[in-house]
């Protein structure tokens, strides 16, 4: 199989034009295209409708060339481009004929699944784990990689709780995980965190434990990036990594920051590839939960009139912008099980230079 990534720009939620422009100039063949992950315009938190408008809208886009396959396309909309984030889709697409392997370097290869809709008593807790577990291996299998090692991105799309499900849950005598629908973002990105984790084997299935969950931040993989939404009611799964079976310009590579500004470890992975291009930056932002950075105060959790997820975005965003020299980058907030404490995954799609 052979990935490609593209990266349109958008002026709006809605906005499929830069789409159409390369599907027109041949750029995008929109019958490879198996997922889109979007940046956009809103505040990224429960009431954020910038990603259901914008995946509403991709879809409809391909429908008209894809038909009913177009429901089979992972749509994952992250809501939030604080600071000099730029508003853009990250088109991957994958031509499955089978090309010669004329390297021996492994290519990048990515790969997706679904799990089935996690329930309103399940969402933050075991059951949604290995659901996420369960669908982050299908993915790999997908993907056609065999070695966890060469795993680095995995992104999960998630639910959260409404108002509404809140309601029902309890009219139906279901017990939840907590009846505040912006902390259920964070326990769905927990859960679905832990589940790549497990995937990985990254943490043992066995010695985890609910209790856990949102509370042992010793427990974290090293490349989940998650993002909870009220557009879905199931986990969208997309996995990054290289392949043997794969062939291209392409690969991927990836550190793990210590902290909000740890870009050392991100330059020094950019510096191992001084021949190639930077196609895309992923990455995962968290304002330190202990209320500290390098022990100097941060006041990101305090702040009643922005929420700390999207300082934190803000403050990635700049970082790796600055290294990547590029702004148009996917950086998402809260990271919850995802990278150390405070700190969080980077990934980043190279092209050769060979």
């Amino acid at each position: 199989m052979k990935c490609s990534v593209l990266r349109v720009p958008t002026a709006s939620p809605d906005d499929v034009s830069g789409l159409q422009d390369y599907i027109d100039r041949s750029i995008l063949d929109p019958s490879k295209v198996i997922a889109v992950m979007g940046k956009t315009e809103g505040n990224g938190c429960v009431n954020d409708y910038t990603r259901g408008y914008a995946t509403s809208s991709l879809k409809s886009f391909y429908e008209k060339y894809n038909g009913k396959a177009a429901n089979e396309i992972s749509f994952v909309m992250s809501g939030g481009t604080e600071g000099i984030l730029s508003p853009h889709f990250t088109i991957v697409s994958r031509d499955t004929e089978k090309y010669e392997v004329t390297s021996n370097k492994k290519a990048l290869s990515i790969g997706i699944a679904k799990t089935p809709i996690i329930q309103a008593e399940d969402l933050g807790r075991k059951n949604q784990v290995m659901a996420v577990a369960q669908a982050v291996e299908e993915a790999m299998g997908d993907a056609n990689i065999h070695e966890l090692s060469d795993i680095h991105f995995v992104q999960v799309k998630c639910p959260l709780l409404t108002s509404s499900k809140i309601e029902k849950a309890k009219i139906d005598g279901k017990v939840i995980v907590t009846d505040d629908t912006y902390k259920s973002m964070g326990y769905s990105r927990g859960a679905s965190a832990l589940g790549v984790a497990v995937a990985l084997r990254e943490i043992s299935r066995e010695e985890l434990l609910e209790s856990d969950i949102c509370h042992v931040w010793e427990k974290y993989s090293e490349v989940a990036s998650t993002s909870a939404g009220s557009e879905l009611d199931y986990c969208e799964v997309i996995v990054f990594g290289n392949s043997a079976q794969a062939e291209g310009p392409l690969f991927i590579d990836h550190v793990v920051m210590k902290d909000a500004i740890d870009g050392s470890v991100v330059k020094e992975m950019i510096d191992k590839y001084p021949e190639d291009r930077i196609i895309q930056v992923l990455a995962k932002a968290e304002a330190d939960p202990s209320g500290y950075t390098r022990n100097r105060r941060h006041t990101m959790l305090n702040d009643s009139d922005i929420n700390h997820t999207r300082h934190a975005r803000a403050v990635v965003g700049g970082v790796l912008a600055s290294l990547s020299g590029d702004p148009m980058i996917y950086v998402s907030g809260g990271a919850e099980h995802q990278g150390p404490s405070g700190g969080g995954p980077v990934a980043i799609i190279f092209s050769s230079g060979e």
